[in-house]
């Protein structure tokens, strides 16, 4: 049966390692995480998202994101193994519906051919890829590690829309945030898009919780907001 997890527990939801000594000693655990969720997409929307690790039955794990509000939704999906300094991806699948328009799309890693396909509204192609590339969620674990490690300079390649992307953030600060857990120090990170960009990504991560994720805020550039913040958590 299920039940919350106290801070101590919490501290083993650790979802990535830059060594494999590390990795071993905090192995993967499954949990669920229940953030509120705001949308602002013309209309204001409030819900809840839900965001979940558990393994399959063939080993591998899988990180689950789902967010709704009234007439919007998002699901995410990253199917994903770990090796020694980074997290392996190997499928991801997004949906998205907002006020009855739809967007899919789904990524195939073949690791053994160095190659991943991407489909987008049922037009599918193929691009070669190197050791270390993520995907649109699995790349957020290995942040974690890394702002565990110290780092404030964090770069990802990542598959995305059929293209390499490179993500780079920056921790910019500090901040106590307020939560159902209670008050908690932050680390912020913002995303780094370069010059002349509208979007603006932060997100903040616990250390006392093992860097997770409690906060996000999104503007898009078109003005609209996304924001998630922790609610519970349970294992």
């Amino acid at each position: 049966m299920k039940k919350a997890v106290t801070l101590a527990t919490l501290m083993l939801t650790l979802l990535g390692s830059k060594t494999s000594a590390i990795a071993e000693e905090l192995s993967l655990t499954p949990y669920k995480a229940i953030y509120s969720n705001e949308m602002d997409v013309g209309i204001s929307f409030t819900g809840e998202a839900t965001r979940e690790l558990k393994q399959l039955a063939d080993g591998t794990w899988q990180l689950s994101i789902e967010a709704s509000a009234m007439f919007a939704s998002v699901r995410e999906v990253s199917q994903f193994t770990v090796e020694e300094d980074f997290l392996k991806p190997l499928k991801y699948d997004y949906q998205r519906r907002v006020m009855g328009k739809r967007r899919e799309a789904s990524l195939s890693f073949d690791w053994e051919n160095e190659s991943v396909t991407t489909d987008i509204e049922n037009q599918p192609w193929r691009m070669t890829i190197t050791p270390g590339v993520q995907d649109k969620l699995s790349y957020q674990l290995q942040m974690r590690m890394d702002l565990a490690a110290g780092k404030e300079e964090l770069i990802y390649e990542v598959a995305d829309g059929g293209k390499l992307q490179e993500y780079r953030f920056r921790v910019i600060g500090e901040e106590v945030i307020d939560t159902p857990l209670g008050q908690l120090k932050s680390i912020k990170v913002e995303r780094d898009r370069g010059e002349g960009s509208n979007r603006e990504t932060y997100i903040w991560f616990a250390p006392e919780l093992d860097y997770m994720v409690i906060r996000i805020h999104q503007v898009e550039t078109d003005g609209k907001n996304y924001l998630l913040f922790l609610k519970s958590l349970e294992q």
